[in-house]
């Protein structure tokens, strides 16, 4: 007995470490946000985007340059990765171990290369194995995995608490209903009966409350804050590596040194064997991510040509604010070409071709109908063809040029959109740990008079084949 009061004593007296609580959708999220990171950074993937660099669409709007486009992702992942360190830094401060609460630290030194003197003064050089320094490929993915799960609990229980909101609401509509009928009657309150069958509402009610408290339960809601974010920051750290490792010098700012040896041990996964602190060169000198032109003097390097790109450009679409309406003009023309040959081939009403039609030409800004006037006109005086004569042959002829455009403009285009679609605040996206679009993939850093004139070509190209159209069906009602 006297052993049994000692030890509830001692729980007593320790300090209880707190639980994550409301803030689980915001750890969540930032889960969410590095584990598709992890993924966008998985062998398959860095094959894709490099297919994906050398796509026509990417290489004749943005650039050939190989080097480059791979500097351009690698600032877009580290910039990704920074926002959802910074978020881990906010949820740091939490934490009972002082490692963890010090994370911004611990971040900032890992850029700059000097995350093992960090570790030599703030703990013992064990920590490196807790920060995923020493992580092996198979126990980094078994890491993420469990944070998957956590994301995926965490977005049902987000679910499932907006259910409850509604019953309890419903329930305490039906409760003020019930005290509005009873104050209708006068004279005393009769003894009500009880009800031959139960609630349904209340029933639903009791179950949803169960379903929510089993969910706080295997969600993060109910884990510590030291071990939501130790997941987070030991993923952090293996992210940063796998960067390293995949790009190499065209991380900008990561010098030569060290990057074979770095890149011979790292080259398959995150960080395959253990490392011990006196093998940790390359990230002792991996340098800065982002320097200051305090820090590389005055004369313009290849990371102040990149940042400059970076800040979008007035010479690119993104840089003109008009990226999204840009690629869903190009969609809608390729609706609008899919439609006239569907119709001619079915031999149908040209119903759906004329709302298409319509919903493009809503669409266009007035800057690309006036170069799409202009370009018409052009092409009637170059060619001596007025607008009665265009016939089958000439509306014929754009039939194979418009095509050959589309495919490798439309593939822009719908990167642009899912890119878009992605970075939505709705609770699908804000939890989705599937790999995401990269700006370089889509119209955000393309040539914006490339694009415009690709664009018009097409535009001009259905025009010509669409007043075809409109002549052969105003001379068949004719014949009519």
């Amino acid at each position: 007995m006297g052993v049994t009061k000692v030890l509830a004593d001692l729980r007593a007296r320790c300090p209880q470490r707190p639980a994550v609580g409301i803030l689980a959708f915001e750890a969540a999220a930032v889960m969410s946000r590095l584990v598709s990171l992890h993924r966008s950074l998985a062998e398959e993937e860095v094959r894709r985007l490099r297919a994906g660099m050398r796509a026509p669409g990417v290489a004749y709007l943005t650039s050939k340059d190989q080097v480059f486009l791979l500097r351009v992702a690698s600032a877009e992942l580290v910039g990704d990765l920074d926002a959802a360190a910074a978020a881990v830094s906010r949820l740091a401060p939490r934490c009972r171990d002082p490692l963890l609460r010090a994370f911004d630290h611990l971040y900032a030194d890992l850029k700059a290369g000097g995350v093992y003197s960090f570790l030599i003064d703030a703990r013992a050089a064990a920590d490196l194995d807790r920060l995923g320094l020493g992580s092996t490929a198979k126990r980094a993915e078994r890491r993420v995995r469990k944070m998957e799960r956590y994301v995926a609990a965490t977005s049902s229980l987000y679910a499932e608490m907006e259910v409850l909101n509604e019953l309890e609401a419903t329930e305490k509509r039906a409760q003020q209903q019930e005290q509005q009928e009873w104050r209708r009657h006068s004279g005393p309150i009769q003894v009500q009966k009880p009800p031959s069958a139960p609630d349904p509402v209340r029933f639903q009610l009791r179950s949803q409350e169960d379903r929510v408290r089993r969910l706080k339960e295997e969600s993060l809601w109910s884990k510590t804050f030291d071990k939501a974010v130790e997941l987070m920051v030991r993923t952090v750290v293996a992210v940063f590596s796998r960067i390293c490792a995949v790009f190499g010098v065209c991380v900008v700012g990561l010098p030569d040194g060290d990057l074979t040896n770095f890149l011979g041990k790292h080259s398959s996964g995150l960080l395959e064997r253990r490392v011990v602190p006196q093998h940790v060169p390359f990230l002792r000198n991996s340098a800065t991510i982002m320097r200051t032109p305090m820090e590389i003097g005055a004369q313009e390097t290849p990371f102040d040509r990149l940042r400059k790109f970076l800040k979008e450009s007035p010479t690119t679409v993104g840089g003109s604010g008009l990226t999204l309406r840009y690629a869903n003009v190009i969609l809608a023309a390729e609706k609008l070409f899919q439609e006239r040959n569907r119709v001619e081939a079915a031999a149908v009403e040209e119903e759906p071709v004329a709302a298409a039609r319509e919903e493009l030409y809503e669409m266009l800004p007035s800057g690309m109908r006036a170069a799409v006037r202009a370009k018409l006109r052009e092409c009637w005086r170059r060619e001596g063809v007025r607008l009665s004569e265009v016939d089958e042959s000439l509306a014929e002829g754009w039939r194979e040029p418009v095509a050959a455009i589309l495919a490798w403009l439309v593939p822009v285009a719908r990167d642009t959109v899912r890119w878009q679609e992605e970075r939505n605040m709705d609770r699908e996206q804000r939890f989705c740990t599937r790999p995401r679009a990269l700006l370089l993939q889509t119209l955000h850093y393309a040539d914006v008079n490339k694009a415009e004139a690709a664009v018009v070509e097409v535009l001009v190209g259905l025009s010509c084949m669409s007043w075809y159209d409109d002549r052969r069906q105003c001379k068949s009602e004719l014949e009519l």
